[in-house]
This record gives structure tokens, C-alpha cells and sequence, in this order.
């Protein structure tokens, strides 16, 4: 039973890296993409609706393994097992910062088009109007749906398993395969779980401390 735990406590490390890696990628990525989205210029906001449809649209497993062959399938490059690692944070990157560019969008324009006019009366430019008052409000808002996606995304880290990156669950399959028994699946779950709990609890603590008043 330790040895299994220690296997796959090998595995969770890189579970974490790529849950990590992915966040600080795709939340930044998907706010500038939502700003693409909304963008006045038709061909950008274009752009951007194409690339969050087919990110939202095409399964992350196929993305994968999209961004790890095509160099070596079309162009002929050689792939390294480095590469593995590469791909998988590419393709969460880029898969996640879609969903997070539709929750910054949605919180962003719902905020009142008063707020940025009383803002302007007051003297403020539009990037302090953003800064100050847009974004906290944002942030307030989006809270709940990000919080959903990062759990989702502590669960889609052992997609990673299909360029044969060994992550927590690859090795638990490995561990199942040579010793036939079931238990690793249940420790992993485990782990996941637990991940997944600390993400929704550190998630509540930030929600209530943007709490602008409480109700008693």
C-alpha cells in the first residue's frame, strides 16, 4: 500500500505542474483573448470567436495529440520525450485560456455602462477605470465559474495520458497492469479528490474575502 502511494505521489507531481503551468498560462491568455473578443474591430473579435469555438468545440484529448504529432506528421521534425511535456501545456493553455476569455467576458459586460460614464465624469482614463473598478468587480463575479473550471481541470490532467505523459493517473494504470489489483484507482481517486477539495475551499475563502458586505 506505501509503495503505491509513493508511485503515485511521483505521478501527482506531475499532475500539479500541469494544473499549475495551465492556470498561470490560460488566465492571463484568456483575459487578453476576451478583450480580442470584444474588440471593435470585426476581423479580431472574429478571430477570436473562431479560436474559442474550436477550442470549445474539438475534444482536449484530439488538441493533444494535434499539437504533439503535427510537427513530426507535416513538417518532419523529430519529437523528443521533452516534447511531451511541451505539447501538454500547450494544449491546456490554450484550451482552457477559451474558457476562461467567455468568463471574462461574461462578468466584464455585465457590469453597468453607468459605472464606466461615472467613472469618465469623474476624470478617470479608461485603463484606471478598468484597473480600479471594472476588473475588482469582475473578478467578484467570475469567481463561482472559474472555480468550476479549475476543478475540472484538476480532473483533465490525466488526459495527458494519451501522448504518454505520466502523470498521476497513467501510473496508476501501469501500477493496475503489473499487479493486478485495484487498488491504485481508489488511491488515486483519492488524491483527486483531495486536490480537488483544497481547490474548492481555497476558491470559497477568496470568494467571501471579495465580499463587499455580509448578510446576518
Amino acid at each position: 500500500m506505501l509503495n503505491i502511494v509513493t508511485q503515485l505521489a511521483e505521478g501527482l507531481l506531475i499532475s500539479l505542474l500541469i494544473f499549475a503551468t495551465t492556470l498561470i498560462i490560460a488566465l492571463p491568455l484568456g483575459l487578453g483573448i476576451s478583450f480580442v473578443r470584444m474588440s471593435k474591430n470585426k476581423f479580431l473579435s472574429f478571430l477570436a470567436k473562431v479560436y474559442i469555438s474550436i477550442m470549445r468545440g474539438t475534444p482536449l484529448m484530439l488538441q493533444l495529440m494535434v499539437i504533439f504529432f503535427a510537427p513530426s506528421l507535416i513538417f518532419g521534425f523529430s519529437t523528443t520525450a521533452f516534447y511531451r511535456y511541451v505539447a501538454v501545456i500547450i494544449g491546456f493553455g490554450l484550451n482552457y485560456a477559451a474558457y476562461f476569455a467567455e468568463i471574462y467576458r461574461a462578468g466584464i459586460e455585465a457590469i453597468p455602462v453607468g459605472q464606466y460614464e461615472a467613472s469618465a465624469v469623474l476624470g478617470f482614463t479608461k485603463g484606471q477605470t478598468f484597473r480600479r473598478i471594472i476588473f475588482p468587480q469582475v473578478i467578484k463575479r467570475i469567481i463561482p465559474p472559474v472555480t468550476n473550471e479549475v476543478i475540472t481541470l484538476v480532473k483533465d490532467t490525466s488526459l495527458a495520458y494519451v501522448i504518454a505523459v505520466e502523470e498521476m493517473f497513467t501510473v496508476a494504470k501501469q501500477i493496475v497492469a503489473a499487479k493486478g489489483t485495484i487498488m491504485p484507482f481508489i488511491v488515486a481517486a483519492v488524491f483527486y479528490y483531495l486536490l480537488n477539495a483544497l481547490v474548492a475551499w481555497i476558491m470559497s475563502r477568496i470568494e467571501k474575502k471579495m465580499s463587499y458586505y455580509t448578510i446576518k
